[in-house]
C-alpha cells in the first residue's frame, strides 16, 4: 500500500513513485513505453536551497531568484502575462484541432489581426488589477516586454504572424532553479520566447539554470493535415484512439501539460505535446525527477490544469467531465481526489480558446490561499470547506484568451524544498 507523505532523504518515497511511473507507462506501446518504464527511482537526498556535498544535484545558490517544485509552496515571486497587443493566430490545422467548431468562423475573419479591441482592454485591465492583487498578497510581479504580434514572419517550412505572451505557463516551466523553455507547437507561438528573453536573461545573471528545449521545424510533417475533425464526437474517438493533430516528426510539447509535485512531474500526450517532447522531458529531468505519463477521457487534450490541477501535497482537482484513466493509482496512494463543481460561467460569455473549467485553473498562493474567480461562488465554496481562504479576482474577459490564473502566471519562486511526496 502506497502511502503520501513529505520526507526527508531516503529512497523509499522515490520507488514508489517509480512503482507508480512504470504503472502508468504499461498503457503505451513502442520506444515511449520502454523508455517511461527504465525511468530510475532516484536515491539522491532531498534537494534544497543550500548546499549539501551528499546531493546528486547541484545546490541551488542562496541568492537565486528562481526555486519551485511544486504548485503550493508559499509564492514569492511570479511572472504574469500581458494582453496587450494580442493578435488572433492563423486558422491552420494545428489551431483548428484545438478549438471549438462554433469559433472557427471567428479565426477564419480575424487571423492574424487583433483580438476585439474593446474586450482586449477589458482583459487588460483584469490582468493589471489581479498584479496589484498579489503584490498586496507579498507576492514580487514581473510582466514580459510587450510586442508586436500582427508582424508576419517567415521560416523555411512556414509562416505566420504570432499570437500573444499573455499565458507564461505555456511556454516556460521551472524545476528547481532551473526555467525551461518549451519549444511550442502552434506556428503562431514560434517566436512567443522572445518576450520572455529579457526576464530570463535577468534570472540567468542572477544564478539561475537556463535551458531551451530543441526547437522544432514546424514543417508540414508535424501535423496530420487531414485530422478528421468535423464534430466533438469525432473528437472523442480520435482522443480515445490515441489519435492527435501532431505526429512524432519532432519533439514538440507546452509547459502547461507538465504539473509539478517534487520530485514527481506528471504529464499528459495532448494536441500539443508528443511523446518524443515528454521523452526529451524524462530524459533532461532524470534522474532527480521523475516524470509519469497520465492520461484522461478528454475530446480535446490541450494542458493538463484545467483537467487536473495539484493543489497542495496528497491534494488535487480532477475535472469530473475528464476523468483520469489512472486516478485509482493515486487514491491507493493515499491522495485525496476533489471533484470541483460545475463553472458558472454562462454560455453566451466567448471562450475562444479554451472551457468553461477555467474556474478550475486556480493558482495556489501556499497551501491555505488560493487566488480563484470572483464570479465562481460555487468553488470559493468548495475550497472554504477544505479550509483554503480564497482570494477573489475577476478575470472573466482575460479567460477568453485561452487562460485562467494558472495558465496567466508561472510562479518563479516559492519557500519550499525539493521533496518526495510517495511512500
Amino acid at each position: 500500500m502506497l502511502r503520501v507523505r513529505c520526507f526527508r532523504g531516503g529512497s523509499r518515497g522515490a520507488e514508489a513513485a517509480h512503482y507508480i511511473g512504470s504503472r502508468l507507462g504499461r498503457v503505451f506501446t513502442g520506444w515511449v513505453q520502454r523508455s517511461f518504464q527504465s525511468t530510475q527511482a532516484a536515491t539522491a537526498s532531498q534537494n534544497n536551497c543550500a548546499a549539501d556535498d551528499n546531493k546528486a544535484t547541484s545546490p541551488v545558490p542562496k541568492d537565486c531568484p528562481v526555486c519551485s517544485y511544486n504548485e503550493w509552496d508559499p509564492l514569492e515571486e511570479v511572472i504574469v502575462g500581458r494582453a496587450e497587443n494580442a493578435c488572433v493566430p492563423p486558422f491552420s490545422v494545428e489551431v483548428k484541432a484545438n478549438t471549438y467548431e462554433k469559433y472557427w468562423g471567428f479565426y477564419q475573419k480575424y487571423g492574424g489581426q487583433s483580438f476585439p479591441k474593446d474586450h482586449l482592454k477589458k482583459a487588460i485591465a483584469e490582468i493589471e488589477e489581479m498584479c496589484n492583487i498579489l503584490k498586496k498578497e507579498g507576492v514580487i510581479v514581473k510582466r514580459p516586454d510587450p510586442i508586436d504580434w500582427s508582424v508576419k514572419y517567415k521560416t523555411p517550412d512556414f509562416e505566420s504572424t504570432g499570437m500573444y505572451a499573455a499565458m507564461p505557463r505555456d511556454i516556460l516551466l521551472v524545476v528547481g532553479n532551473e526555467i525551461i523553455e518549451a519549444p511550442m507547437a502552434w506556428r503562431a507561438r514560434f517566436f512567443e520566447y522572445r518576450a520572455y528573453r529579457q526576464l530570463i536573461k535577468d534570472y540567468f545573471n542572477c544564478g539561475a539554470k537556463w535551458t531551451t528545449a530543441p526547437k522544432p521545424t514546424m514543417a508540414d510533417e508535424l501535423y496530420d493535415q487531414d485530422y478528421p475533425i468535423h464534430s466533438v464526437e469525432d473528437r472523442h474517438k480520435l482522443a480515445a484512439q490515441g489519435k492527435f493533430v501532431t505526429t512524432e516528426f519532432e519533439p514538440c510539447f507546452d509547459a502547461a501539460d507538465f504539473i509539478r509535485a517534487g520530485r514527481d512531474i506528471f504529464v499528459q500526450r495532448s494536441q500539443v505535446t508528443n511523446y518524443m517532447g515528454i521523452e526529451w522531458m524524462r530524459r533532461h529531468l532524470a534522474p532527480d525527477y521523475r516524470v509519469h505519463i497520465i492520461s484522461f477521457k478528454d475530446p480535446n487534450p490541450m494542458h493538463i490544469d484545467a483537467t487536473f490541477n495539484i493543489i497542495g501535497p496528497g491534494l488535487v482537482l480532477s475535472n469530473p467531465d475528464r476523468p483520469c484513466h489512472q486516478i485509482e493509482l493515486f487514491k491507493k496512494a493515499g491522495w485525496t481526489v476533489i471533484c470541483p463543481p460545475v463553472p458558472l460561467i454562462p454560455d453566451d460569455h466567448p471562450l475562444w480558446m479554451s472551457s468553461k473549467w477555467l474556474s478550475m485553473n486556480v493558482l495556489m498562493l501556499d497551501e491555505k490561499r488560493v487566488m480563484v474567480d470572483a464570479n465562481e461562488t460555487s468553488i470559493q465554496k468548495m475550497f472554504e470547506n477544505l479550509g483554503i481562504s480564497t482570494i477573489k479576482v475577476n478575470i472573466r474577459h482575460a479567460n477568453s484568451l485561452g487562460g485562467g490564473f494558472h495558465c496567466w502566471t508561472c510562479d518563479i519562486r516559492r519557500r519550499g524544498t525539493l521533496q518526495s511526496y510517495f511512500d
